[in-house]
């Protein structure tokens, strides 16, 4: 059930290969052995407007949000956590600022329909 989600504002476009990026990084999901490699999702938004620091949208950004269903031990979201940014590194580092958030979801409170 795990969901990757890509924001990057639109200069990023210019010069990364956006889909390029977005298939390594859910190849690194996938491999992590983590997840059932169904469950995995993985989509990238682009942003027109951001605001960052005082220096207001000067600064490009690409930003990870990996939502995964709680029951993964600290060890395993902050070894992931640092694959994924180290994928970033090595396709973007020229992009400015470059982060990555895990965030556990609630279990009882997660719905899903699959038709």
């Amino acid at each position: 059930m795990p969901n990757l989600v890509m924001e990057y504002s639109n200069s990023v476009d210019e010069r990364v290969n956006v889909q390029g990026l977005l298939e390594d990084l859910h190849q690194v999901a996938l491999q992590s052995g983590l997840f059932d490699v169904g469950s995995v999702k993985s989509r990238a938004i682009r942003v027109h407007n951001w605001l960052i620091g005082d220096e207001s949208d000067s600064v490009d950004f690409i930003h990870i949000s990996f939502e995964l269903l709680a029951g993964r031990t600290d060890e395993q979201k902050r070894d992931l956590s640092r694959q994924l940014m180290a994928e970033l590194q090595q396709q973007a580092s020229h992009v400015r600022s470059l982060t990555v958030n895990m965030r556990d979801m609630d279990t009882e409170c997660f719905q899903k329909v699959v038709n």
